[in-house]
């Protein structure tokens, strides 16, 4: 991998968790001063000198002697001379600071010079970077890498943090492509997986799946630790309580930073979220327990839902794992059969059986359901839409219906992975609704004709 970072000398601004973990994913990637010395790497590469820069003198020191870094200094201008790539590893709120400084002082890099940053968020950080050059610099490419520890500082560096993580580059139109692949180039020799997105997008996603279970577990773990029996809380916690906080013992200072820089975007994931503790407040307390098993039971299911579709593996692969664990199964040949069996069910009437439980007043028992792949995103487009489904399992499925008004609007785009029938039946079914509703599938099904159900569709208005 040391082959593709074609860097002569690589200044890390900031040598905390983050950018110590960079240089160790570099040095054990073969980046380095022996890199003409590598052999079965492609070819000769040019050498890389690792510099670091933090106002820790000790750090420095640390970096030196752990042989991350070649050397470093306290102040930024003692190091920039030369340098082709520049990574700001610096807190969000430290970042206008640090820009001030590098515009200053970065004529005196290498001509072709590159700067890159690791914050979390990133309109604030393209803020600070036009106050300090006037302008987004064609040759800032601002990244994300989505990886950390509740540990910090350089002794903490981890050569493997990045590895199969993935790092988000937000470039600008303007942004000159050859940088933006220098910027690549080194987070692949780490390891990581690079995505691109809109500045904005980038923000809005990480206050969801980053920045607001932070805030949870902040708050929740002060909310106890502040009650009379907090030891004996603390001291009876299970897996989970401790798997979910473990973030809480993070740094609270780069977190106060996060959450002020991207401050409109996590207040507007918590307003989501309060709306939805307030929903489940409300079943709690009135013991409505089809709203809990609905809220529970669609929670349970996207999750595998979804990351089946990330991982790009069979839903029923993932729903079947998470049942039964690994199967593994052993065929021989055999003899006669005898007995009874239970053919598997028929996918159309699976379909069928599930749009109209979810349509009827009362509790449906389904049994002979398929536990295909179509089938069940017949059943998650539904628990999207608030109907509670018990299973499957073993070909049983349980919908507690809603009527005929009563499915609510899908938060997106209803996925029917690769069912033509569960995509024509609920553009019927869902046209009339009084919400609109968006159907998408996967890449084969998004290339078959829909025309003769849409065009009787627009014609009844």
């Amino acid at each position: 991998m040391a082959s593709a970072l074609r860097e002569s000398r690589l200044l890390i601004v900031g040598l905390g968790l983050i950018g110590g973990s960079l240089a160790a994913a570099l040095r054990q990637a073969g980046v380095g001063r022996h890199d003409h010395n590598d052999a079965g790497m492609g070819g000769p590469v040019e050498s890389t000198e690792i510099l670091a820069c933090d106002p820790d003198p000790d750090e420095i020191a640390r970096g030196i002697e752990m042989g991350l870094i070649d050397r470093g200094d306290t102040a930024l201008e003692a190091l920039v001379e030369g340098a082709s790539l520049v990574v700001l590893a610096v807190p969000v709120l430290a970042m206008a600071g640090v820009m001030e400084q590098l515009a200053g002082c970065l004529g005196r890099a290498a001509p072709d010079v590159v700067v890159t940053d690791v914050g979390s968020t990133k309109a604030a950080i393209r803020e600070a970077a036009v106050a300090a050059f006037g302008r987004m610099p064609a040759n800032l490419v601002l990244g994300h890498p989505i990886a950390g520890s509740e540990k910090s500082g350089v002794a903490a560096a981890d050569s493997e943090l990045y590895r199969r993580h993935k790092v988000i580059l937000t470039p600008e139109p303007d942004t000159d492509p050859a940088a933006t692949a220098r910027v690549r180039a080194l987070w692949e020799c780490c390891g990581a997986e690079v995505l691109e997105m809109a500045v904005e997008r980038h923000d809005q996603v990480l206050a969801r799946t980053s920045h607001l279970p932070h805030l949870l577990a902040f708050s929740l773990v002060d909310t106890l630790a502040r009650q009379d029996e907090r030891l004996e809380i603390f001291r009876y916690a299970a897996g989970g309580f401790r798997d979910f906080t473990r973030i809480a013992g993070s740094d609270p200072v780069m977190w106060r930073d996060i959450f002020i820089a991207n401050r409109d975007a996590v207040l507007a994931s918590l307003d989501d979220f309060e709306a939805g503790v307030a929903r489940l407040r409300r079943a709690v307390e009135r013991g409505d327990s089809d709203a809990m098993l609905a809220t529970f039971d669609r929670a349970s299911h996207a999750r595998h839902y979804f990351e089946s579709l990330l991982n790009q593996t069979s839903y029923q692969a993932e729903y079947q794992m998470q049942q039964h664990g690994k199967l593994r199964y052993r065929v021989s040949p055999g003899g006669g059969v005898t007995g009874r069996i239970r053919v598997p069910g028929d996918k159309s009437i699976s379909h069928r059986a599930i749009m109209l439980g979810a349509l009827a007043e009362g509790v449906t028992e389904v049994k002979g359901f398929l536990e295909g792949e179509d089938s069940l995103a017949t059943l998650q487009a539904f628990r999207e839409m608030g109907v509670a489904v018990e299973g499957p399992h073993q070909g049983r499925v349980t919908v507690h219906g809603v009527g005929m008004h009563g499915l609510k609007p899908p938060s997106g785009p209803l996925y029917v992975g690769n069912a033509g029938t569960a995509m024509r039946l609920f553009a019927g079914l869902l046209a009339g609704q009084a919400f609109d509703t968006e159907l998408t599938g996967d890449v084969s099904l998004t290339k078959r004709p829909m025309g003769r159900v849409a065009d009787p569709l627009r014609e009844m208005g």
